[in-house]
């Protein structure tokens, strides 16, 4: 394990360093050994990186969102769902992070681990914070794209922000292209095939996962 100190940020800093508790240079097998009470943790150019603890709301639509999935996946027998802090490191190696809830199908190639994804994830989705919005919507967004995450789902709960994009990957361009949306909110995924999501779901306060997963379901 490192013995270098933490290192407190300050939230004037770049925007990708917003809501850092500490950091601290360590290699990627200290990392994953390094356990901070609360909050995210990644691994980013060679350092331990804590944030801030998730917000209730955060945590609630994170909560639905991998709750859906399960039901999903459950009956499909597709893949798995996973959520933090369980980690995933893109095959580029330079970065592990852990994405609010992932998808990996069975027909993934990477390799599931104890601890770890190792891998390009099929479905990432990531919740937005007040001091994410950099990171998930240009540092992550870029690593996905270039690690060939197959759909990126940016959901944005907060007060007078809501909005969820969702993008999926062109295989030939490498490039993220914008969803369409049917009726402006009800996207249907391409990467699990039978799963659909109707936006006004995500804003509901305590939705109930049972009677939405049979909807999409029965496709009404």
């Amino acid at each position: 394990m490192s013995s270098a100190a933490p290192t407190t940020e300050n939230t004037g800093e770049h925007p990708a360093r917003l809501g850092v508790v500490q950091s601290r240079p360590m290699t990627y097998p200290e990392f994953l050994e390094w356990a901070p009470e609360g909050g995210l943790t990644e691994w980013i150019d060679g350092e331990g990186v804590q944030y801030t603890p998730a917000t209730q709301t955060h945590q609630d639509l994170t909560g639905f969102l991998y709750a859906l999935l399960r039901f999903f996946l459950a009956a499909t027998k597709l893949g798995r769902v996973f959520a933090g802090p369980y980690t995933m490191r893109t095959p580029t190696g330079k970065n592990a992070r852990e994405p609010d809830v992932f998808v990996i199908l069975n027909t993934n190639p990477g390799v599931v681990g104890d601890k770890e994804f190792i891998g390009a994830a099929d479905v990432v989705v990531e919740v937005i914070s007040d001091d994410s919005v950099f990171r998930d919507r240009v540092t992550k967004f870029d690593e996905y794209e270039a690690a060939g995450v197959r759909e990126y789902w940016l959901i944005d709960p907060r007060p007078d922000r809501r909005r969820a994009d969702f993008y999926v990957l062109d295989a030939a361009a490498g490039r993220y292209r914008p969803a369409p949306l049917e009726a402006d909110r009800i996207f249907r995924s391409t990467a699990l095939p039978g799963f659909w999501l109707d936006a006004d779901w995500l804003w509901q306060e305590s939705p109930n996962v049972a009677e939405i997963y049979e909807r999409i379901r029965s496709g009404s």
